[in-house]
């Protein structure tokens, strides 16, 4: 009985090992965001595609206008419930560091008249640039929100973080762009 057992065992470990030595990422990397209509998604050492959107005070973003200052290019939405933790975390950074780091919150295809209450209720005071059809999100190939680009002074993408972060996450990763 016991024989089966570890027979059982060593084939489950066996297998599994092999699965996952083939399902491995190659050279050892992270797999890239999945090609866009333009060519090659965002990812990690490219330089970010340049857009330019209405933001929330009726002024215009654009992101190659931002070169030679780090960006933390965050998506989001209100109804978001982990945007809705992190953006505290996002307002402190700012306020913290100041003139030295860009922080865009891109909302993503919400009416202003649903973000300037939510906003004015945190009292978010960073840009907030306004993807009203979703296109740059899109562009960005953002699957989940929220979703959180660290781009250098050189406009190249140095960290992606996918989902909720704390200000500890947040700090790590606005040290790979300073």
């Amino acid at each position: 009985m016991i024989n089966r057992w570890l027979v059982v065992f060593l084939v489950t470990l066996i297998v599994g090992s092999g699965w996952l030595w083939w399902t491995r990422p190659v050279n050892g990397s992270v797999a890239s965001a999945p090609a866009t209509a333009a060519g090659i998604g965002p990812a990690v050492g490219l330089t970010a595609p340049d857009f330019t959107l209405q933001t929330l005070d009726g002024g215009s973003f654009q992101l190659s206008a931002q070169r030679g200052m780090p960006v933390v290019l965050n998506f989001w939405a209100t109804w978001c419930g982990p945007c809705q933790n992190e953006l505290p975390a996002l307002q402190k950074a700012a306020q913290h560091l100041g003139g030295n780091v860009v922080f865009a919150a891109v909302d993503q295809g919400e009416d202003v008249d649903v973000i300037q209450p939510f906003v004015d209720k945190l009292g978010l005071t960073f840009t907030i640039p306004l993807d009203t059809d979703g296109q740059i999100g899109l562009d960005y190939n953002v699957q989940g929100l929220p979703t959180t680009f660290f781009i250098d002074r050189n406009g190249v993408i140095q960290s992606l973080w996918m989902g909720e972060m704390n200000s500890v996450t947040l700090a790590e990763n606005i040290a790979l762009i300073e």
